[in-house]
């Protein structure tokens, strides 16, 4: 499988080095970001290919990674898609917008693409698929980050935002990917309290779901990826293991 990859930052070079460090079938070969010098070197680490177009990329690869943002994604995906080329989308919360991911569900349907969506920076999102159409009555998210993750200069606890996942995206759009990519596997606009926290050095994120299957609480504790603390390490690791997994003849899990 042949792999191009858009926005080559953090999450993009801890891919890249753990893919290019196993023996697999995966080809990360071409890399596009807006600082060309960004893609040169990760592409060197890759022995693959930086472009100043990224559409040079499209008529050599299976598939093209989406690690940049919300507006990249508004603008690359639907000329991948047209492609019929299939992506795997970080950056989650660009489909909170209803008619974009109108739009794009029909052009991937009309070109036999696929859109994957890692699991990213939470756990337990296997469960709240499993349950969605099943009786889920409430679903909720609390974020706790530190305050240089969201860019503040506080000294004690403070209540970011109080509300739906389609506003915390707005507000948020590089901090709470988790919010959507919920909110997409149950179809809810789930509600969300985002908490900036002195005390804490890790992404907490803690999810609760109640229905008539029961109830179940999940709480995962991530530290910041060292390069961007924005980012936790858990969302490029689930992105691996999406990659990884499309080779595999046995899958565990959803």
């Amino acid at each position: 499988m042949k792999v191009g990859i858009i926005g080559c930052g953090a999450i993009a070079n801890i891919i890249t080095t753990s893919i290019v460090s196993e023996e697999n079938d995966i080809d990360i070969a071409y890399f596009f970001d807006k600082d060309i010098e960004r893609a040169e070197n990760i592409a060197t680490l890759a022995g693959g290919v930086a472009v100043l177009d990224f559409e040079d990329m499209l008529n050599d690869v299976d598939l093209i990674l989406e690690c940049a943002s919300p507006d990249s994604v508004k603008y690359f995906a639907p000329i991948v898609l047209k492609r019929g080329i299939d992506m795997i989308i970080m950056s989650i919360g660009a489909f909170m917008d209803t008619d974009f991911y109108s739009d794009v569900l029909k052009i991937a349907k009309d070109n036999n693409a696929k859109i994957h969506l890692p699991s990213g920076a939470v756990v337990g999102l296997d469960g709240i698929k499993a349950v969605a159409k099943f009786g889920l009555k409430e679903v909720s998210l609390v974020t706790r980050k530190s305050p240089k993750s969201l860019g503040k200069d506080i000294d004690s606890e403070e209540v970011l935002f109080e509300g739906k996942a389609s506003e915390a995206v707005k507000e948020f759009p590089l901090n709470i990917n988790v919010a959507a990519t919920i909110s997409m596997a149950c179809n809810t606009d789930i509600d969300v309290k985002i908490i900036v926290d002195p005390n804490v050095d890790r992404n907490v994120h803690e999810i609760t779901a109640k229905g008539d299957f029961g109830e179940f609480k999940t709480i995962t504790m991530n530290y910041p990826c060292a390069a961007n603390p924005k980012t936790s390490m858990l969302a490029a690791l689930s992105a691996i293991r999406l990659l990884k997994s499309f080779n595999e003849t046995i899958s565990v899990g959803m």
